[in-house]
């Protein structure tokens, strides 16, 4: 039925007061309400209020004012609790880009919480179903989330973020509900929430193992898609915004107990871990035209997205999913930087990950390192001094930016993940190329004086097989996605080693083990910044699922009781020994690029590489095909001077590698085929080195040379 304006309630006041257009979003003074929402080609907007569970629409004011294109209007004596929506009165004529619609109930784009959840019907949808020319006349409010005015008074005491200096990060990237769901010390009250991320237990795992930062999927607020919702499932990555500053309602223990995040987030910052959240500006969740209108289409169209040049009743879909936002426009930039100040500044938040980062900085004329949002960011007072990190690539034509990211951002670097997994996997070709990644691609970053850290170095990741399944299977197995296994990569670089899938046969599972740790050494071992995608050190399988996105179930989360089990205390162990080692030995996490031209120590280059006999590589070598390499790194910190030694071996067979010239005191600090070896000298000038094996070796020099 078409949406009607409510009688008003005793007490409500016939209007709203003019307010101010100069901070957009609902905002509680102390004394009432003041209401400010963006739209260029309204003609009129209307603040719908709402009872306290969101049910029944009480009261409907138009918005006053409209100054510089931002509606406004100031509610006296309301205050946080307040429920209330949007409707947005303009033209419906998609062929210019316009959709208003206002028998559709629409969030405020700066809703900082939302009460109820979505519900999926065809009233959601701003066209009729079969003329997308004319309005749908039914109302959406009983469908719709609500928005709810609130404050954000926290007592953070003394808090302060950790500021770990990036060469000594180390990511664990983590889904909050995946991770914690199945944890034996959190309450069943608590599981999947912010409350069982503070939980002590859980801090305890990270420090055990090293772990510097906790990178969380997206925690802003979701939308489930109709089509999973069909299927009985949701969306489980979380990557289809509702919302950009209201938090992801599943994720509270309680309703609405946001402090639930702040409180994580002060006793992760009392243990030295940061923060980093995993978040989505590239698109929304409203698709493209065949979508529902929940917020941003209702809003103005025109300004919030990207439409075709041709055809303005299309999107532009760089992302894959129907729609890309216009970050081009100051208004959806200014959101965005809204957005990403209030996560730091009300929540505290250490750093970002950037979802399809490459579309973020797409300009009229393609790609720009220069964009206009690399340069609101850097120059921020509040954005520039936390982490950033790009996914440099989207779906959209000249996607793929690997490295052209601007100073200040580090990037996921795939390049690393797919050459390190081609290597251990037994491809002979890829050795030249993992020279090059274990010494931070430097071809890709060494530029505008960037760092090493700025490569992400990562074996797995959400989206593909975990580090388990790497060594298992060969194909991915993705059924229970409901999309007849079509979904998900189908080059995955993985090796099952003889069996698809799981397997009694003990030389197989030798094997595969052996890989998995060489894998490890590998990572840690590389110049960048390495990440651990959460449950690898656990031996966390998907059953070959290459694509859980949506599988909020045991296909995705971490199963802490198969993690006792004596083989993967052993992993969780040597993981630890990994990740200490590179916290210890420099050279493991330079500062600069080595190439192989400086003297840290006299007549030791600050990076070189021999074959096994250990004589200096040549030109020709590199062009062989071969599984073994050699490579000696030197770096003088903190007033002393370190040497490694790195031997990796990704044959089938052991091979004997001669320690190079000049001989020093080395010490073997791990070996992925005894992973509880202790440390110990090297006696001979000859190091045997297991099949599917990665050795490291480190000395003191002694204090820097001069």
């Amino acid at each position: 039925m078409r949406a009607t304006a409510p009688v008003r309630p005793a007490g409500l006041p016939d209007r709203l007061d003019r307010g101010s257009p100069h901070r957009l979003g609902a905002h509680w003074d102390g004394l009432g309400v003041n209401i400010a929402v963006f739209s260029a080609h309204a003609e009129r907007i209307e603040l719908c209020l709402f009872d306290a569970e969101g049910r029944h629409e009480i009261a409907r004011f138009d918005l006053p004012e409209c100054t510089d294109e931002v509606w406004h209007g100031y509610l006296p004596g309301a205050g946080p609790g307040l429920v209330y929506g949007l409707r947005a009165h303009g033209a419906f004529d998609p062929a210019a880009g316009h959709r208003f619609n206002p028998n559709k109930l629409l969030l405020d784009p700066y809703a900082r919480q939302l009460r109820g959840e979505l519900r999926w019907s065809d009233a959601l949808s701003g066209a009729q179903p079969r003329n997308e020319r004319t309005p749908d006349r039914r109302d959406s409010a009983p469908f719709v989330p609500k928005c709810v005015v609130t404050h954000d008074d926290y007592p953070w005491g003394d808090d302060r973020p950790p500021a770990v200096p990036w060469e000594r990060t180390v990511i664990y990237e983590a889904h909050l509900r995946g991770m914690t769901m199945r944890h034996p010390a959190v309450s069943a009250a608590q599981r999947g929430s912010f409350a069982a991320l503070g939980h002590p237990a859980v801090i305890e795992h990270l420090l055990r193992l090293g772990i510097t930062a906790v990178e969380l999927l997206p925690v802003q607020a979701i939308l489930h898609d109709r089509a999973l919702f069909e299927r009985g499932l949701v969306n489980y990555w979380g990557y289809q915004p509702l919302g950009f500053f209201a938090p992801e309602p599943r994720y509270l223990s309680a309703p609405e107990a946001r402090d639930e995040i702040r409180g994580a987030i002060r006793r992760l910052h009392q243990a030295g871990i940061e923060v980093v959240l995993d978040v989505v500006y590239n698109h929304t969740g409203e698709s493209d035209e065949t979508g529902p209108t929940l917020c941003w289409r209702g809003l103005d169209n025109a300004s919030y997205y990207r439409l075709a040049p041709d055809d303005r009743r299309r999107y532009v879909n760089d992302s894959g999913t129907g729609n890309t936002l216009n970050l081009a426009h100051p208004r959806v930039l200014q959101m965005v930087m809204d957005s990403l100040r209030h996560w730091v500044t009300s929540y505290h938040v250490d750093g970002f990950r950037f979802d399809l980062g490459s579309i973020l900085g797409r300009e009229d004329n393609g790609f720009d390192d220069g964009a206009g949002f690399f340069d609101a960011i850097r120059q921020d007072p509040v954005l520039g001094r936390v982490k950033l990190i790009a996914e440099p690539w989207h779906l959209g034509p000249d996607g793929y930016h690997l490295g052209r990211f601007p100073p200040g951002f580090a990037e996921w670097n795939d390049r690393y993940r797919d050459t390190v997994r081609r290597f251990w996997g037994g491809d002979p070709l890829a050795r030249p190329e993992l020279a090059a990644r274990l010494t931070g691609s430097a071809e890709l970053f060494d530029r505008r004086r960037r760092r090493p850290w700025a490569s992400v170095n990562f074996l797995a990741a959400h989206d593909g097989f975990t580090l388990h399944d790497l060594a298992a299977y060969e194909h991915k197995h993705n059924q229970a996605n409901g999309e007849g296994n079509r979904d998900g990569h189908d080059h995955n670089h993985s090796r099952n080693w003889g069996v698809e899938g799981e397997t009694d046969d003990a030389a197989i599972n030798a094997t595969r083990a052996a890989v998995r740790r060489a894998m490890l050494v590998t990572l840690f071992a590389s110049a960048g910044t390495p990440m651990l995608l959460a449950g690898d050190e656990l031996g966390r399988t998907q059953k070959g699922n290459n694509n859980a996105y949506c599988q909020d179930n045991a296909v995705s989360w971490i199963d802490w009781a198969r993690a006792e089990e004596a083989e993967w205390k052993r992993l969780r162990s040597f993981v630890a020994r990994c990740i200490a080692a590179r916290a210890r030995l420099a050279p493991l996490r330079p500062a600069r690029f080595l190439h192989g031209a400086a003297e840290p120590w006299p007549g030791l280059a600050d990076t070189a590489w021999f074959d096994a006999a250990g004589k200096p590589k040549t030109p020709e070598d590199w062009s062989r095909p071969g599984l073994m390499l050699t490579l000696r790194r030197v770096w003088s910190e903190a007033g002393t001077t370190q040497a490694t030694l790195l031997l990796l071996n990704g044959e089938s067979e052991s091979r004997r590698f001669v320690l190079p010239e000049p001989p020093l005191a080395w010490v073997r600090i791990l070996d992925s085929a005894t992973p509880e070896a202790p440390e110990e000298p090297v006696a001979d000038d000859v190091i045997e080195v297991a099949p599917h094996a990665a050795v490291l070796l480190a000395c003191t020099l002694g204090a820097a040379a001069r």
